[in-house]
């Protein structure tokens, strides 16, 4: 017998099983509630909700929070916010019933009919890992003067940590790192990341202007463990699959266990926590492979994109503190670019700052990591769509529209970065 941990609003609820599969988290009746938040007394109470683990905090935005509440505390935290006077109104009703309607899957015969290209990726429904490894590794094969494929590490599970490079074909090209998938549930990332992937190979010669002389080094599932888990067994998970050193509680906030000022404001050392920071930084196979690959290129390395959702948000340095670089400026002219191209190309508005005063305070972050110890100039954190409609649970008819985007962000930095010493 063993234990899985299966890790919901109301807490952490331990079940014990006698087979490997984990069973399948349901969140029948589970609400995403949108609550005005004028004031900071009215986050405070908030807050304390959350505390008494009532809640779980999906999006922060200037006047409100989403929370999500899972079936069998609605009645209460509906009755606390009543009677604390908060404004609220329910975002989705019934997670389960969103996340059932996310991701319908194509037919056998159009997986087939995909798969005569030599690979099965589409953009118009979710993939699995397999599916991503196997159009990284076509694409390495079919454009083997452009394109290479590296396994820089493995997840903890064993899983590998697969890099495509798309090479400039010069010698000592300036560089630029992009990851998705570093938090399993955010679906959205990875989709755009291997968008981007098919657009800088496939259909470059659309952008060659914009991109020649740039290498590209992208790693579009950074957290494979809980990539594949949100998919098998627990939509909403957040963390990587770590065995924490108390037995219990499983994963690591892989964007809390970068080593730059880890440990401090938004994160926690408490293992059951989403923001659990690990035990010590890059404790985590996943972000110290990735710290040794950046590294070992830094030298050529301008730009830095990990691409999360939600919020609409593009944010660089400082994350642990409400502090700024010396070049803040030039990050946010870059970054007020990138969401100005992102809005003509989608239509959606992108919020630019700094992590900490915009949005919130994440100590042990990949972006202050990459500014602040690799050296990176253009680094940031990009969230994509939406702001609360679907959440974290965007519909697959999304995929296509928001990783067009995502591209159109990385046009603006390739062209920055091209003129960056």
């Amino acid at each position: 017998m063993w234990r899985t941990e299966i890790t919901v609003a109301g807490g952490l609820m331990v079940a014990l099983v006698a087979f490997v599969a984990a069973e399948r988290v349901n969140y029948n009746g589970a609400q995403l509630l949108r609550v005005s938040t004028p004031t900071p007394e009215v986050r405070d109470k908030l807050s304390l909700l959350e505390e008494q683990e009532d809640v779980e905090k999906w999006y922060l935005g200037e006047k409100e929070v989403d929370v999500f509440v899972q079936a069998e505390k609605v009645p209460q935290v509906k009755e606390s916010l009543d009677k604390d006077q908060l404004e609220y109104r329910v975002l989705i009703d019934d997670v389960q019933d969103a996340i059932d309607k996310e991701n319908p899957p194509l037919s056998e015969d159009e997986l087939n009919l995909v798969g005569r290209k030599g690979h099965r990726m589409t953009w118009q429904y979710y993939h699995r890992l397999e599916d991503i490894h196997g159009y990284m590794d076509y694409l390495a094969q079919t454009y083997p003067n452009l394109v290479s494929v590296q396994t820089i590490g493995n997840s903890v599970e064993g899983r590998p940590l697969k890099v495509i490079k798309i090479s400039s074909g010069e010698p000592n090209s300036k560089a630029v790192w992009i990851d998705g998938g570093t938090h399993a549930r955010e679906w959205i990332s990875p989709a755009s990341v291997t968008y981007i992937i098919n657009q800088l190979v496939e259909n470059r010669d659309n952008y060659l202007d914009e991109v020649k002389g740039i290498d590209f080094h992208i790693l579009p599932v950074l957290n494979p463990d809980g990539y594949e888990y949100s998919h098998t067994a627990d939509r909403l998970w957040r963390k990587n699959r770590g065995r924490n050193y108390n037995g219990v509680c499983v994963g690591t906030d892989l964007n809390r266990n970068w080593g730059y000022k880890w440990g401090g404001a938004g994160s926690s050392k408490v293992p059951c926590k989403e923001i659990y920071a690990g035990a010590q930084a890059f404790s985590e196979p996943e972000t110290a492979a990735i710290s040794n690959y950046v590294l070992a290129n830094k030298a050529n390395m301008k730009g830095y994109l990990t691409f999360h959702s939600y919020g609409q948000y593009i944010l660089y340095p400082w994350g642990y503190d409400r502090k700024v670089p010396p070049d803040y400026m030039d990050l946010a002219r870059v970054g007020y670019a990138m969401g100005e191209a992102m809005r003509k190309q989608g239509g959606h508005q992108y919020t630019v700052g700094n992590s900490a005063t915009t949005l919130y305070s994440a100590a042990g972050g990949a972006d202050d990591w990459a500014k602040g110890q690799a050296g990176v100039k253009y680094a940031y954190t990009v969230e994509l769509p939406d702001t609360g409609r679907y959440g974290f649970i965007l519909p697959a008819t999304y995929i296509q529209p928001v990783a067009k985007e995502a591209f159109a962000a990385v046009r603006v930095l390739a062209q920055e970065v091209k003129n960056t010493p």
